[in-house]
């Protein structure tokens, strides 16, 4: 089964006040040092891998560039890590190659190296249409400044585009989050992700909530029950115009699902490089079935050669994951299928925990198949973390 890569690129602007990602902003200085140590990393993927006690494949279907910000590497930093991959993996001619890019940071120049690259989709972090609103969370750019470069994107030939929005920013009301998806859908983009902001000790905005503050507009923050609403509101609007819902936070058009995010929802081999980067491949242990590994979430540590951090994934662990990550999907969970695969006692031990959710009305049951209701999206970690409570498995976002 082809791989997909994801490469992480930790470097920003400027940090937004709701990021909990291992990003921030640093001197370029220390960008040629990193791009190294990437290709580096590239180059040892097969030692890595059996160090890990993982099975590689050769072959490549997608590559992720995400970030932080990756459009603020030099050009020839970007190209000389796209050249890594392609001299040590065998890309397929039709493999989707997607880069983030916070709007702003997209130049002429900027594009014409991500088409050498071999770029055919771009994810863009709106995050809001609104200036106001993008401006309370350290957001660059304005709403004129997404319209033009979805419009370059388009003219220099790639049309496969994300836009995500969050719901729940400081100062949103249903207004300008209605405004903010009207605006999404006349992009005309093929995919959209919306979050719903999170509040957790992470970021500076989730710790100032947490502490009651005002500090990063806190106290202009959507209630909860705003926030779902908003989040609702879009699951129907989306839907509304054929942008459809394939998971818990991603919509697309009919044949523009993320195929490398697909990846980590049903389990196929991965492999990440730079800070914070995770992996899964199959395990060449007969006593696993699979192997995930992280690298170092701090850009000094891995910069330096830390460790990776690795976890073998047992038969037992398989199925946690396996209904963690199928719930995410609408298509749900498959029980035949797990049956089949894990065995019948496997989901006969699921039994009762399934009829409690179908009877919450978090879960419904469709036959062999499972899938969260409206509601149960809503409070997926709580869905999670009772699913896999009976098997020691904690809730992951």
């Amino acid at each position: 089964m082809p791989l997909g890569i994801y490469i992480s690129v930790p470097f920003c602007r400027t940090k937004c006040s709701y990021c909990n990602f291992a990003s921030d902003v640093f001197s370029r200085a220390v960008f040629e040092r990193y791009v190294d140590r990437v290709c580096c990393d590239v180059v040892r993927s097969r030692q890595i891998a059996s160090e890990m006690g993982g099975q590689i494949e050769h072959e490549v279907d997608s590559i992720y560039l995400g970030g932080g910000t990756p459009t603020v590497l030099e050009a020839a930093q970007l190209e000389r890590i796209f050249a890594a991959v392609r001299a040590e993996f065998a890309v397929h001619a039709d493999a989707e190659v997607t880069v983030e890019c916070a709007p702003g940071t997209l130049a002429l120049g900027v594009i014409d190296s991500l088409l050498r690259c071999g770029v055919n989709r771009v994810s863009l972090g709106v995050q809001s249409f609104i200036d106001a609103e993008a401006a309370a969370v350290g957001r660059l750019h304005k709403r004129a400044t997404v319209l033009e470069e979805v419009a370059r994107l388009r003219a220099a030939g790639i049309s496969n585009l994300n836009i995500d929005l969050i719901a729940g920013l400081p100062h949103q009301t249903k207004e300008t989050w209605e405004q903010s998806l009207a605006e999404t859908l006349a992009t005309g983009a093929p995919h959209v992700s919306v979050y719903m902001l999170e509040v957790d000790e992470d970021s500076r905005l989730g710790r100032e909530l947490i502490a009651g503050g005002t500090r990063y507009h806190a106290h202009f923050v959507p209630d909860d029950e705003a926030t779902a609403d908003f989040y609702v509101e879009a699951c129907e609007r989306l839907a509304a115009t054929g942008v459809a819902q394939y998971e818990i936070s991603n919509f697309a058009r009919a044949g523009f699902e993320s195929r490398h995010n697909l990846k980590y929802w049903t389990r196929q081999p991965y492999l990440g490089f730079g800070v914070d980067a995770h992996s899964m491949l199959r395990s060449a242990e007969p006593e696993a079935e699979a192997v995930r590994f992280s690298t170092a979430d701090s850009l000094d540590r891995y910069v330096a050669g830390a460790a990776l951090e690795a976890n073998r994934v047992t038969r037992e662990n398989a199925i946690e994951e396996n209904c963690f990550l199928g719930l995410r999907l609408n298509r749900g969970l498959d029980l035949r299928a797990m049956a089949a695969s894990s065995g019948c006692e496997a989901v006969e031990r699921l039994a009762p925990m399934i009829a409690e959710l179908v009877a919450d009305g978090l879960l419904s049951r469709d036959a062999d198949c499972i899938l969260l209701t409206p509601r149960g999206r809503l409070l997926s970690n709580e869905v999670f973390q009772r699913f896999l409570a009976p098997a020691g498995v904690a809730a992951r976002k």
